[in-house]
């Protein structure tokens, strides 16, 4: 072995580059060990430790660089979202909001604008286009010829938009506009989520327009990030109409919707039946949606929906729902009967600005009531109603409705764009949380004219289209200065003060993909994590010892132990998340990484069965096995790189690891243990490759594997046949990552019936929901579709909301709304995955799956110098994917854990693909060395003798690998036992295609007369 000195050199170099980069985890847990003792389980006092130790210097590099707990923190061993706990969002920017704000005011009321944009978002929901060139498509569709600029010239485009500017350079105009309003949004986040404290956050845009990428460890209120991300931060202010000076026509409303229909039809949902009523159920739903400020955005997130009309009643008659007094009350005054007046202890009213109190659940029906047209008429057209932002009562949650008065031009007194700081503060007097803000100059002058034009009346603060607070001016408030106040806790007022800070965002964030990690199922996934890795390295451990004899078994134990730190050590320096299926892809390294000893190994014994010396063995085993352990490594090294540059979240976690581990598996069998050996041959050691049990195994074995090989045909034949007819007739049971919907994982105080939880939910979202045991009795996992379609930012909360009221029958006594939706002991995990990002991967996962099948092909094709290997490769590759897709979906439902197919099987299927293409490389490697050394034996016998010289090899590697899976499935947990059930069977069906298949196929492709041109060609290679 040439260079041993700088491979020396190079080995200590690269091992004390890992401790340093493990040191800093060292030190973080030594603290964090500390505070548990300190706190002795007081949270606050455990939080208080850490606290005043973030700048204490806890680490001293060699007496130069010197660290605080702080920046150790910051460099430790990054746990992923599935074993620390915490939220993994994606964001979408609406470019459809950024398109209008570019257009001139005029056209956004243009029957052609508003029909271009319809067909636009029509199409977006089934296309990986950008909404720009959809947008522009469409208006080409509709009117060929003409000329999109007339829509966009305005006083900021002058210059670069006129009537003469084509239809392309106006789409590039948006383009770069839009890109930069996404970069803002983008800058916008971060200032939030940064000043929310979180350690090791990732955020990052994605390469589809529009959409970022925000990873937030540790998160424990997810609602109440959900809310600090998608907010928007659209502050105004606005004058007021007061409740006296409107009443009468709120009367007169009431009577114009007794009049509409008659009762029966109005409990019966038919009240926009009539012609003089009919408003089309799409404009009522753009109403509500262009105007935010008839929204509701409390703290439960409900927000009305008027698209759907059932809100109007449903289909119980109003006999059936009252008695015959209330009916009556009810068809009388239809909106008295859902909105009181806001009125003192003798029932007069109070002169505000609200207009009336709601009941929570009654939201939806006054908007509806609102916003016919026959009522609208009636109010003056300067009116616009909105929502206060919290609800106030626990058993009965009311609302306000507030009447805001809008300038001419139907905008507010004054925007947020003066502010130039906020804060959170308490009131001098009361002691309140508020938001205290400050204004420019130019701000301040304009505060002071509208406070002064509007003393003794009521100005309202409203953020996002809800109002917070509406103060009645006393007098003229001079310097800029200003509060919100509105009975905030410290989290509110510290959220909307960072909001504020942060700047407004140039469009609505809505979130199409959302999963939520629960501290106490990270723990158990750490736990799992572990005790799956520490089992499964123990077996490979003893196994080798077993198979190999003491001496040479713990060479290759030392390589594996060496090849583990390595590989965290390079994790850690990297900064790469350790996620769950990072540990599976750490737990099948030491698998698969046994295989380049294994090769090493088999080739010496080989060497010395030929009578050559201990030192000449393994000179030439070492030699001799190069070519299939590199080979057999770049197919899967290749596989694995698709994956990272592909994959999203779990997959890419599960890359991460296989191409690190690749490379220091490498590095570690075949180049430590070789200076390893070497010592040991200098120092005189007596070296073994077997045992008195092994040392016989497979020798003379003589399968004739080509001559049985249409049997095996047929087999594979009948297993294909069954797999694809249970794909026609059962097909698979897609996750949510493939249909869009959402999965809950939710923990009960007691063990619940499966059946009952889906009658329960299936009432309340009038939809079946599927539901399963998750481990345990008491846990269950919820997959529904319900409101999946639904991009309001509260959706999430309604949704919850729902759940909580039809799950009370197995909740107990003690467990309040509030518990249910903001803590994490009974909701313990959540994945959100919206219908177009749903799209986006199952196109991405056939993507990845037929590039790495042909690039697979592709080197096989090179490697080999001749097509017919990489058929015969091919046609085993796709024999394992159509039989491991036809047992998960025989098998879907019949056995107690899910088979969905999701991210993390496609991730499954291709290391599956790596594999199988592992064990047909070493054979095919082996074919070749034959054909050069047995020139003139039958081809038959040549693939014969090369099956059978590996099947020591396809042995060790395969049942190694399967007890390592095998230990994952039982005690890596119930997130990835459907992972670790698909890389078994795939294991079992890799193994038997590379011997039964890929090499059959190749032998019956090579026709006789082409026999010595196809020889030739791999002497060649």
């Amino acid at each position: 072995m040439q260079n041993k000195g700088a491979i020396r050199l190079l080995a200590i170099t690269f091992a004390a580059i890992c401790v340093y980069q493990l040191m800093f985890t060292f030190h973080s847990i030594k603290i964090e060990r500390n505070a548990k003792k300190f706190a002795h389980g007081e949270v606050s006092l455990e939080k208080s430790f850490l606290d005043s130790m973030k700048n204490e210097e806890v680490f001293n590099f060699l007496w130069m660089k010197k660290y605080t707990y702080q920046e150790c923190k910051e460099r430790e061993i990054n746990l992923g979202l599935d074993l620390k706990g915490g939220m993994n969002v994606v964001l979408e920017i609406a470019v459809e909001d950024i398109i209008r704000s570019l257009a001139a005011p005029q056209y956004l009321s243009d029957p052609v604008f508003i029909e271009t944009m319809a067909a636009a978002k029509a199409k977006k929901k089934h296309s990986t286009s950008d909404l720009i060139d959809l947008f522009s498509d469409a208006f080409e569709e509709q009117n060929p010829g003409g000329q999109l600029a007339q829509f966009f010239m305005t006083p900021e485009s002058r210059g670069e938009i006129d009537f003469n500017t084509s239809n392309a350079d106006v789409v590039l105009h948006l383009k770069n506009q839009a890109d930069d309003a996404i970069d803002n949004s983008y800058n916008v986040l971060r200032n939030r989520i940064d000043r929310f404290g979180v350690v090791q956050l990732n955020i990052q845009r994605l390469e589809r327009q529009g959409r970022i990428l925000i990873e937030l460890p540790g998160v424990k209120e997810p609602e109440r990030v959900t809310k600090l991300l998608t907010g928007t931060a659209n502050l105004e202010f606005w004058t007021t109409y007061k409740n006296v000076d409107i009443w009468s026509t709120i009367e007169e409303a009431n009577r114009t919707i007794a009049n509409i229909q008659n009762a029966s039809e109005l409990f019966d949902g038919d009240i926009l039946e009539s012609q003089d009523s009919e408003v089309p159920e799409e404009v009522v739903a753009e109403e509500v949606k262009e105007d935010d400020l008839l929204s509701i955005d409390d703290e439960l997130g409900l927000l009305s929906d008027t698209s759907d009309l059932s809100i109007l009643g449903g289909t119980d008659s109003a006999e059936d729902l009252y008695s015959d007094q209330e009916a009556q009350y009810y068809r009388d005054n239809p909106l008295f009967a859902v909105m009181s007046p806001y009125v003192d202890n003798s029932g007069r009213l109070i002169p505000t600005a609200i207009a009336g109190v709601v009941e929570l659940k009654d939201t939806a029906k006054v908007n509806a009531f609102l916003s016919l047209p026959q009522v609208k008429q009636l109010f003056p057209p300067d009116l616009i109603f909105a929502w206060h932002f919290h609800t106030l009562g626990e058993e009965k949650p009311f609302i306000y409705l507030y009447a805001l008065k809008a300038t001419r031009n139907g905008q507010p007194a004054m925007d947020g764009k003066y502010v130039t700081d906020a804060r959170s503060d308490n009131d001098q007097y009361t002691g309140e949380f508020e938001v205290s803000m400050s204004m420019n100059a130019e701000g301040a002058k304009k505060w002071a004219n509208l406070t002064r034009e509007n003393v003794q009346k009521s100005i309202a603060i409203v953020l996002d289209g809800v109002v917070y607070s509406a103060p009645n001016v006393n007098e003229e408030i001079k310097g800029g200065s200003s509060s919100i106040s509105g009975n905030f806790t410290q989290n509110d007022a510290t959220d909307l003060a960072n909001i504020l800070k942060s700047g407004k965002m140039p469009a609505r964030a809505h979130v199409v993909s959302s999963e939520v990690i629960g501290p106490s199922l990270g723990a158990k996934s750490v736990k799992d994590g572990f005790n799956s890795f520490l089992i499964a390295f123990m077996v490979v451990l003893l196994y080798m010892v077993f198979y190999y004899s003491r001496r040479a078994g713990l060479v290759a134990d030392i390589a594996l132990m060496a090849n583990m730190f390595f590989l965290i050590g390079v994790l850690a320096s990297l900064q790469a998340a350790l996620t769950l299926p990072g540990i599976a892809g750490i737990v099948l390294t030491i698998g698969m990484s046994v295989d380049a000893n294994v090769l090493i190994y088999e080739r010496i014994r080989e060497e010395l069965a030929a009578g050559k010396g201990m030192k000449a063995a393994i000179k030439d085993g070492y030699k001799n096995a190069y070519s299939a352990i590199i080979d057999a490594n770049v197919t899967t090294f290749l596989t694995a790189l698709i994956l990272f540059f592909v994959g999203t979240g779990p997959i890419k976690g599960f890359a991460t690891t296989l191409v690190i581990g690749i490379i220091t598996s490498l590095f570690s069998a075949v180049i430590l243990t070789r200076l390893i050996y070497e010592g040991m041959l200098k120092r005189g050691k007596t070296l073994t490759f077997s045992t008195k049990l092994t040392a016989n195994a497979f020798k003379n074995t003589n399968i004739n594997f080509i001559g049985k090989r249409k049997t095996f045909y047929v087999i594979s034949g009948i297993m294909i046949a069954l797999s694809i007819g249970s794909l026609a007739t059962r097909g698979l049971n897609g996750g949510v990552d493939f249909t869009g919907g959402r999965n809950f994982v939710i923990a009960f105080q007691q063990d619940v019936e499966t059946e009952d939880i889906r009658e329960y939910l299936g009432e309340a979202f009038g939809e079946t929901p599927t539901v399963l045991t998750y481990g345990q009795k008491n846990t269950v996992r919820v997959t529904t579709k319900y409101l999946i379609d639904d991009e309001r930012p509260e959706v999430d909360s309604i949704l919850k909301a729902n759940m909580f009221t039809a799950l009370q029958p197995v909740l107990s006594d003690d467990v309040v709304l509030d518990d249910f939706l903001n803590g994490q002991d009974y909701i313990i995990s959540s994945h959100k995955v919206g219908p177009t990002i749903a799209d986006d991967i199952k196109r991405s996962s056939v993507v990845v799956i037929f590039l790495s099948l042909f690039i697979i092909f592709f080197y096989i094709l090179v490697r080999f110098r001749n097509w017919q290997f990489g058929l015969g490769a091919l046609a085993a590759l796709m024999h394992d994917v159509f039989i491991v897709l036809g047992i998960f979906s025989l098998l879907a439902g019949a056995l107690p854990f899910s088979l969905e197919i999701d991210q993390a099987f496609i991730a499954a299927i291709l290391t599956v693909v790596g594999y199988s293409i592992n064990d047909t490389v070493v054979v095919f490697d082996r074919i070749r060395e034959f054909v050069g050394l047995q020139r003139k034996r039958e081809r038959r016998d040549i693939f014969n003798s090369a099956l059978n010289s590996t099947l020591s090899r396809t042995f060790s590697t395969s049942l190694s690998t399967f007890a390592v899976l095998l230990t994952i499935f039982i005690f890596g947990g119930e997130v990835i036992r459907g992972f670790s059930f698909a890389l078994m069977i795939g294991v079992v069906v890799g193994t038997y295609s590379s011997l039964f298949i890929a090499t059959p196929v190749v032998y019956d492709t090579i026709k006789k007369d082409e026999t010595t041109r196809v020889v030739k060609g791999i002497r060649k290679s």
